[in-house]
């Protein structure tokens, strides 16, 4: 069953936002080098592989606010994006960004629901390129 694997919070300023929930959590805000984006690690992560060591825990991520993504998300791990996509548009939501890679990671893409939320997908894949 596809699960909650990941959230983004936008900020209108990264820079003051990372600040904010580094003081308010003690979380660990790290920003991507060549990316307009910030790693957020709200649990301990193994280190080979940066996933969380607690079953169910989630990190997530920060970025630029724009366009339709204004909100916080949270992203679902699906084994087919362009098929969850398919199906999602057939049962009234909607495309908001398509299939896309995180190199060396996997896909992402975002979607709109029937109630206007904005909701990302995800599917692990180190070949994407």
């Amino acid at each position: 069953m596809p699960g909650i694997v990941h959230f983004e919070i936008p900020a209108d300023d990264q820079d003051r936002a990372s600040a904010f929930y580094r003081a308010a959590f003690d979380w660990t805000l790290d920003p991507v080098p060549g990316m307009d984006y910030t790693n957020v690690v709200t649990t301990p992560v193994d280190d080979a592989t940066q996933q969380p060591l607690a079953p169910g825990a989630i990190n997530g991520g920060m970025f630029q606010r724009a366009d339709r993504l204004t909100t916080p998300i949270l992203t679902v791990d699906v084994e087919d994006i362009d098929g969850s996509l398919k199906r999602i548009t057939e049962i009234g939501g909607s495309v908001v960004s398509p299939r896309a890679p995180v190199p060396g990671m996997g896909w992402f893409a975002y979607f709109e629901d029937s109630e206007g939320n904005i909701l990302g997908l995800w599917t692990t894949d180190p070949s994407a390129s």
